[in-house]
């Protein structure tokens, strides 16, 4: 009886029971003990309460979040990532469930901490690594070209995060740091030894003692790893290291293979934290390189792990990976992704039960949506106004100079600056990335250009000479509504097409339409009728396959007077943006 539940109904009770009187002692113990003996049996058979399910989507942060890392705080998650000559650097994730993430802030906020000014868009800041220890947050990171690595604190990870602290001694890229119970140590990648690689890509993880109070290395350099995990195979840049420490063992993990297509994890293991280290047998614990490329729907390019603990204290693997609309055509960069990780022999394994890193993992834990937070995973759709500023996911090229724009809740006003995207200054541009393979962005704007030098609109742009420019400007003294194409070599744009605008004021609707390998262009005067400008341009021209490098697009909300000097404005209403990628669909 116990099991069907119907005690929760008193009529159901033996009849007996609607007169005490007539009950005796040792009849009262025997409903007692009966009672005693339901509850239990119920409470055994109902789950435990934390024992929820969700369901992880990837990735977990769609569009160019390359190079993650993340650290555990108690019961919350931070993660960064690189974002090279985007400014403001290295964003702040916060998570309490490994799947809502919300950005809380930049690390790289001010630009006296530093700038970027002068490099090119796929240069600047290297894969940071962020960790935590007694009440100190701690970022490392190496600014590729001027500079090298350093490190800086804040007590709060949503900052604001110190000044930098170079660290000359530490030569080489991708430091991460690893406490161990009093001592502290930073590991890198660096240079084969004594600077004579044995062929095309042979590197060294080495390490110091680290004093993380003086903020610097201590003692000597010591090798970890020379080449990779079996240097007889003439394994390829080695990088992105990170120790941790389980039970008895330190487990030094990193990527393997470079950040293309052939990219991997591997792991190795030692008694100390000097080593020597072992290689798993079994490596590589995390790559998608074997598998077939007609595949539906296909992942590439994973690697660049770091292991954390999630809610229900088992370990997962937060790393970057790709997903390419056609061969190894990606336009999205290099992407967030999770999989869970299983422990063999005492070796972790990542993604243990598939092959193919997968959309979805089943996850027996609470859910905790993040209050107020950009949706980061899956289709979605939002408009960003800015009565109250600017989102901090939004980037700047280079630096930020508040003086040539402002918000209100008429919009966003940019003054028109003479520099353009195509060099390397600090035009006046303003984006956000491109999150999924099939995206939607659309701007209104008013403007009103005074010679066929201005020009304000909307850009999708993957660096300084890989880019669609559609905007307002004039042309033989009439308004006209454009677009250009940059150019490979030199600092003009090829004009695709131009059509003329009835009114030389008024507000003009603009939307850019990406469906894979091809960018569809539109106007309007009004928002809601929409002329095609030009349709089905190549959008394979804005990948990385062609352009190089390590980024992802954006679409930029962008205002030029072409190297003249000017005081002309441009307003921008919104910035809509909606993703609708059919795998996410199922």
């Amino acid at each position: 009886m116990g099991l069907s539940g119907k005690m929760d109904n008193p009529s159901l009770l033996p009849a007996h029971r609607a007169n005490p009187l007539h009950i005796n002692e040792n009849q009262k113990m025997i409903h007692r003990s009966l009672f005693i003996a339901w509850v239990v049996i119920r409470l055994l058979l109902q789950p435990p309460a934390y024992a929820q399910s969700t369901t992880l989507m990837n990735p977990i942060l769609t569009g160019f979040y390359p190079d993650p890392s993340s650290v555990k705080v108690g019961t919350d998650y931070y993660l960064i990532n690189s974002t090279f000559a985007y400014f403001p650097g290295i964003p702040v994730f916060h998570s309490k469930d490994l799947k809502n993430w919300k950005q809380i802030g930049n690390v790289i906020s001010r630009p006296s901490q530093m700038n970027f000014m002068g490099h090119r868009m796929t240069r600047g800041l290297f894969a940071p690594a962020i960790s935590y220890h007694q009440g100190t947050y701690y970022v490392t990171c190496t600014l590729i070209d001027k500079g090298g690595n350093f490190v800086v604190t804040a007590k709060d990870p949503a900052g604001p995060w110190s000044d930098p602290v170079w660290l000359p001694e530490v030569r080489g890229i991708d430091p991460s740091l690893f406490f161990d119970d009093t001592r502290a140590y930073i590991l890198y990648n660096s240079d084969a030894p004594d600077n004579k690689p044995l062929y095309s890509g042979h590197r060294t993880i080495r390490m110091y003692e680290f004093d993380p109070l003086g903020l610097k290395v201590v003692g000597d350099e010591k090798t970890l790893v020379n080449g990779g995990v079996d240097i007889t195979t003439k394994p390829v840049w080695i990088e992105g290291p990170h120790i941790m420490k389980v039970k008895d063992w330190y487990y030094l993990y990193a990527a393997e293979g470079g950040t293309s297509v052939n990219h991997s994890e591997v792991v190795l293991r030692s008694k100390t934290v000097w080593g020597p280290y072992i290689p798993y047998e079994q490596n590589p614990i995390l790559t998608q390189r074997d598998l077939p490329a007609d595949r539906r729907n296909p992942i590439t390019s994973a690697g660049h792990a770091q292991l954390v603990e999630g809610p229900d204290g088992k370990h997962y693997a937060i790393f970057l990976a790709v997903r390419p609309y056609a061969e190894n055509y990606y336009n999205t960069g290099r992407e967030t992704f999770i999989a869970p990780v299983e422990w063999k022999d005492e070796w972790p394994v990542i993604n243990p039960n598939s092959k193919e890193i997968r959309y979805t993992y089943p996850v027996n834990y609470k859910e905790v949506k993040q209050r107020n937070a950009l949706p980061q995973s899956g289709n979605f759709e939002y408009t960003l106004t800015f009565e109250k500023g600017l989102d901090p996911a939004l980037l700047f090229l280079r630096t930020i100079d508040s003086t040539w724009f402002r918000t209100s809740s008429k919009g966003l006003t940019l003054k028109l600056k003479p520099e353009t995207c195509m060099e390397l200054g600090h035009p006046a541009f303003i984006a956000k990335r491109q999150q999924h393979m099939n995206a939607t962005a659309e701007t209104s704007l008013d403007f009103e250009a005074r010679s066929d030098h201005e020009k304000a609109g909307l850009v999708i742009f993957q660096d300084e000479k890989h880019f669609y420019y559609v905007c307002k400007s004039v042309a033989e003294g009439r308004p006209v509504v454009q677009l250009f194409k940059s150019k490979e070599e030199g600092k003009n744009m090829e004009l695709l097409i131009q059509q003329p605008l009835e009114k030389t004021s008024g507000t003009l609707h603009v939307r850019i339409d990406v469906q894979g390998a091809q960018c569809h262009f539109q106007y309007s005067s009004n928002g809601r009728k929409w002329s095609v400008l030009k349709d089905s341009v190549d959008a394979t021209f804005l990948s990385t396959q062609v352009a190089g490098g390590f980024i992802g697009c954006v679409f930029g909300l962008y205002a030029t007077s072409s190297g003249e000097a000017t005081s002309s404005e441009a307003s921008f209403k919104q910035l809509r943006y909606r993703g609708d990628d059919p795998v996410f669909e199922h």
